[in-house]
C-alpha cells in the first residue's frame, strides 16, 4: 500500500503539469491571427464588413512516406490568406480595421486521418472568421463646378424625355 501511495505521490504532479502544458500548447495551436489592425479610428462613411466561413487547411507531409510522414514536417494544402478573405468586403485600398481569425480547434479530432494514412495527410476543417470597416468610394471632382452625372437604378425610368406622354 505505501508502495502504491508512493508512486502516485510522485505520478500525479507531473501528469497535472503534463495535462496542462497539453491543453495550453493545443490552445495556442489552434487559433492564428493572421491581421490584427484594430483600433484606427473608424472612417466617416463606413460599412462594416464581418463573417466567417469554413475551409480546408489540409496538410501534408513533406517527406511523404508511410510511418516516415509521423516524424516529417508538415505543409498546408490550402494555405488561408488574408487577402483572399478580406477580398469578400471590397477591395484592399478601402478596408480599415481589419482582423482575420483562422480557428483549427478541429483539427484535432480530425488527426485520425493523420493515423490512417500513415503519417501523410492530415484533414483539417478551419473556421476563419473576418472583419474589416470598408470606406466608401471618394466622390470624384469635376470641373466647372458641373454636377456628377447620376446613376439610375433598374427600377427607374431611362430619362425625362422617354417617360413623357405622346
Amino acid at each position: 500500500m505505501r508502495g502504491a501511495y508512493r508512486v502516485l505521490s510522485w505520478f500525479r504532479p507531473r501528469m497535472t503539469t503534463a495535462a496542462v502544458l497539453l491543453l495550453t500548447g493545443c490552445t495556442a495551436l489552434t487559433t492564428d491571427v493572421l491581421v490584427d489592425e484594430t483600433g484606427r479610428p473608424r472612417p466617416a462613411v463606413a460599412t462594416h464588413c464581418a463573417g466567417s466561413e469554413w475551409t480546408d487547411n489540409s496538410m501534408i507531409a513533406v517527406v511523404p512516406l508511410p510511418i516516415i510522414g509521423y516524424a516529417s514536417p508538415t505543409q498546408q494544402i490550402n494555405e488561408i490568406k488574408t487577402d483572399d478573405v478580406l477580398s469578400r468586403c471590397g477591395p484592399p485600398d478601402r478596408l480599415t480595421n481589419r482582423r482575420v481569425e483562422v480557428d483549427r480547434v478541429m483539427c484535432i479530432p480530425t488527426a485520425i486521418t493523420r493515423l490512417l494514412t500513415l503519417g501523410i495527410w492530415h484533414w483539417c476543417p478551419a473556421n476563419v472568421s473576418y472583419e474589416a470597416d470598408v470606406s466608401g468610394p471618394a466622390a470624384p471632382a469635376r470641373a466647372g463646378g458641373a454636377p456628377a452625372p447620376q446613376t439610375r437604378s433598374e427600377g427607374q425610368a431611362p430619362d425625362e424625355l422617354s417617360s413623357r406622354p405622346r
